[in-house]
């Protein structure tokens, strides 16, 4: 089977506009979630990691919603220092968000073509023309495993020898319509989300883009690789995941099998971590099934919030530059371990020798999803 290699990657988020800016950020703590005062997005104040309202993503005249805004600027910046030709006919593009421009439906009067436009194909269709890309792009909606489905849907199509390159894109932006359905939950955090932690109550959301370049070509075996992923689902319920664990440990495992791996090969996990009770209890319960009760794992939602179709990809880049780096950042807002099996939160930075690290996502629907990264 193909090795699939890590060629070039972008973050786009409050905190930074590439990945290093980004990963710097990390280093020193920084979050981007504020305390925000917006009767557009909510009638009470909230907390959320924004961009600035004037920020401006294209330099040139457009007509491109703030969604596809973010997600051409971000492929771009992931191009623009690789040899990876987006018009070759091996090159795949494949989208990932959940609810890309459904702020549409917000302010204006239901039609026919408003139906188009705030469709995600339709937008994938304006992405794939802006780069003359010529094959028909992919679009990947399952809740918050998106972006790590995007991701395992590109090694696999590049693995069966259908694709050499993957450029794959993940966006959402947080509108009202976003943050209401949260607020009817009573899901979102009163303060900035604290994963894993015994205070927790709740997400934070938060916005962002980012864009993972993938390839099959042995120029670039020196980097780091996708070696496997796994998907699994709870069929438990709409918006509760498993109360064992036993689900997103199965696609841990079966992400290992197909990798070779064990768990104790495992050094460090990017935990999904969104702060609910339920999910962080259910994802140390498939830690601990696993016997990676010791292993260090870590939640970026205190630093980005919950970015939806963008979260797995954003924390699959900074996982890639953990391994770069070999540093394991730390978990902001965690003071005090919340869930019921003794795993091994990281509080701190930490200096660690990385070769193998496990990515997890879970999402409404009991969708689970797990990915290896490797040098």
């Amino acid at each position: 089977m193909r090795e699939v290699f890590v060629v070039s990657d972008n973050i786009l988020s409050p905190i930074g506009l590439t990945s290093e800016q980004n990963f710097t950020a990390l280093k020193e703590n920084q979050s981007g979630i504020k305390k925000h005062e917006d009767e557009k997005l909510s009638p009470v104040p909230f907390h959320a990691s924004l961009f600035p309202a004037t920020i401006n993503f294209l330099t040139t005249e457009n007509t491109y919603t703030k969604f596809e805004q973010l997600l051409i600027a971000s492929i771009d910046a992931a191009l623009i220092n690789t040899d990876i030709y987006i018009r070759d006919e091996k090159t795949v593009l494949i989208i990932s968000s959940t609810k890309g421009n459904i702020s549409l439906i917000e302010n204006e009067e239901f039609s026919e073509e408003l139906k188009q436009r705030v469709s995600l194909h339709e937008s994938a269709r304006l992405i794939a023309e802006h780069f003359n890309h010529v094959n028909k792009p992919i679009i990947i909606s399952n809740a918050c495993i998106s972006g790590l489905l995007a991701l395992l849907t590109g090694a696999r199509l590049i693995q069966s020898g259908q694709y050499e390159n993957a450029v794959i894109a993940g966006c959402d932006v947080i509108t009202r319509f976003i943050l209401s359905g949260f607020q009817s939950f009573m899901a979102v955090s009163t303060s900035p989300c604290k994963p894993f932690d015994a205070a927790r109550d709740g997400i934070t959301l938060g916005e962002g883009a980012a864009t993972v370049v993938l390839s099959s070509n042995k120029k670039y075996a020196d980097n780091i690789r996708l070696v496997a992923g796994a998907v699994s689902n709870d069929a438990n319920h709409i918006s509760g995941p498993s109360r064992t664990g036993e689900e997103l440990a199965l696609a841990i495992n079966n992400a290992l099998c197909s990798a070779n791996l064990s768990s104790s090969d495992i050094d460090f996990i990017s935990a999904h971590g969104t702060a609910t009770l339920y999910n962080d209890e259910m994802e140390a319960k498939a830690i601990s099934l696993m016997n990676m009760e010791s292993v260090p794992v870590n939640s970026l939602k205190g630093n980005y919030g919950h970015t939806l179709g963008a979260a797995g990809l954003i924390e699959s880049i900074i996982t890639i530059h953990s391994l770069k780096e070999n540093i394991i950042l730390p978990t902001k807002n965690f003071n005090n371990s919340g869930v019921s099996k003794p795993i091994n939160i990281c509080s701190t930075l930490q200096n660690a020798e990385l070769r193998n690290c496990l990515k997890t996502a879970s999402g409404f629907g009991g969708c689970n999803a797990a990915l290896i990264f490797s040098l």
